[in-house]
């Protein structure tokens, strides 16, 4: 159904597709999206939609938020998905090899980015560690977990809200990359942020979805 839909979309930008994905399922597509991927962060942000008219205007305030990142992160790859935002950071810019603590480069562009987000206030951040498939299972979800929780840790000690905020780390079991080469292990060591909307403005989204209605 959702493939169907999103066939039919071609000429929709993304925050009309947004409004699309959210009437088509929420949390139900969001999964079925995730999984067939391989890309939980897509999933996750798809379930979270709110759809509609509100969904629309979510999507309007997330392309502003995306525009801003695009610009002011350079080591950020930033995507508009449904109504949210995904930031991935390549854990070489982040990390060094095996480690968990920030680098120089690291806390430059998680200022930029830290910045914008408490300029807007009412969105929820996930914070997602993910590593390549090399060593242990068991070491690679201890890394990833670690090295969410450093991000999460200084985004907090820069006046971002601790309730806003929730870490994940999904270990060597969400590659986005192919493992079987350097390059595709490489971009694998990463850090993703999915951005979405807080009740906030959700309800905010749905007050202007109304006045519109009323127009």
């Amino acid at each position: 159904m959702v493939a169907i839909t999103l066939a039919g979309c071609s000429s929709m930008n993304k925050s009309q597709k947004g409004a699309v994905i959210g009437a088509a399922g929420g949390g139900a597509t969001g999964a079925v999206i995730g999984r067939a991927s391989g890309n939980t962060a897509m999933g996750a942000i798809i379930g979270a939609t709110v759809g509609g008219v509100a969904g629309a205007v979510i999507g309007r305030q997330m392309d502003k938020q995306a525009a801003e990142m695009e610009k002011e992160v350079p080591g950020a790859k930033v995507e508009r998905v449904g109504e949210g935002i995904v930031i991935e950071f390549n854990g070489e810019i982040l990390f060094g090899f095996d480690k968990s603590g920030l680098t120089t480069e690291a806390i430059s562009n998680l200022s930029s980015l830290t910045d914008i987000l408490n300029k807007y206030p009412n969105t929820d951040i996930v914070i997602q560690g993910h590593t390549d498939d090399k060593g242990s299972i068991s070491y690679n979800q201890s890394l990833s977990e670690r090295r969410a929780n450093a991000v999460s840790n200084y985004l907090i000690a820069h006046n971002i809200k601790n309730s806003r905020i929730s870490t994940v780390g999904l270990g060597e079991t969400a590659p986005k990359y192919s493992n079987d080469t350097e390059n595709g292990r490489a971009q694998n060591r990463r850090v993703e942020f999915l951005i979405t909307a807080n009740e906030q403005m959700k309800e905010e989204a749905r007050q202007e979805a109304e006045r519109s209605g009323n127009n």
